[in-house]
């Protein structure tokens, strides 16, 4: 079995995704999780209300979850970008189906009301934060899903033990399913060839890191890559063989991922 995590941003080849999946999972079965960032943004901008990223104290980006922020998460997320997904993958006779975090309790996760953010070098406490941690999966819906020849197509929010609909991340949340699901091979899919050296040099691209490696990177990692390097960490840790990044802008970008493009975590 294998994980791909296919980021939100605008430039992803989704064509090449659906390709590349509907010839993959003739030989493996094959969950997907997808963000929707660049949706979420543009459908934010043309209702007003502009996405709030804020940094925490140890210098990782998130998104701030208030209630109306919350509903357009839900309007791109589990509407357009996944519904849109689900389709491309049917047109290639993949039986598809789309759920949330919130489906079926899928993820379950524990709130984290109290947000603590650095903002013009303070730092300040936000309450009631709509956001949740995935701590736990419903392994069995998902294995009832495969077992009858479906392909999941995930994505955030999630749900609290409680029934309240939270935001929560999707690398993080990929993590939690790749354990619970014990799947060796995760790929992560963006906007990069993979991880850089220089960020402004996609010709630096890193081939290969050691799980014990990992930790180096860290402070010098930027915005959601440092979220995406803590996920490959935690991967590793949790049984997970070998996690890549990958650029998913390419012809076939999951073929290209494992057939040693980009970065392999192992």
């Amino acid at each position: 079995m294998i994980l791909i995590k296919a980021g939100g941003g605008a430039g992803l080849n989704w064509d090449g995704i659906a390709g590349d999946i509907a010839e993959l999972r003739e030989e493996r079965p094959v969950i997907l999780v997808h963000g929707a960032n660049a949706i979420r943004a543009e459908l934010a901008a043309r209702l007003g209300v502009p996405v709030r990223t804020v940094v925490s104290p140890s210098g990782v980006s998130s998104v701030y979850t208030d209630r109306e922020a919350l509903e357009i998460f839900l309007m791109a997320y589990a509407g357009l970008a996944n519904k849109r997904i689900v389709a491309r993958l049917i047109a290639r006779g993949v039986a598809a189906i789309g759920l949330t975090g919130v489906d079926g309790r899928l993820w379950e996760a524990a709130p984290k009301k109290d947000l603590y953010v650095v903002e013009d070098g303070k730092t300040k406490l936000y309450r009631d934060n709509l956001t949740g941690r995935v701590e736990k999966v419903n392994v069995c819906l998902l294995r009832t899903l495969l077992r009858n020849g479906y392909l999941p197509v995930l994505c955030a929010p999630a749900v609290t033990a409680d029934g309240e609909i939270v935001n929560t991340d999707n690398d993080t949340a990929s993590v939690v399913l790749a354990a619970a699901m014990k799947i060796k091979t995760v790929v992560f899919l963006f906007e990069a060839p993979g991880l850089l050296q220089d960020v402004e040099k996609p010709e630096t691209v890193i081939p290969r890191v050691a799980r014990e490696e990992i930790g180096t990177y860290l402070p010098c990692a930027k915005g959601r890559m440092k979220k995406k390097l803590m996920a490959a960490k935690k991967a590793l840790e949790s049984g997970v063989r070998e996690v890549i990044f990958a650029d998913g802008r390419t012809e076939h970008p999951i073929q290209d991922a494992l057939a040693g493009g980009g970065t392999v975590f192992s």
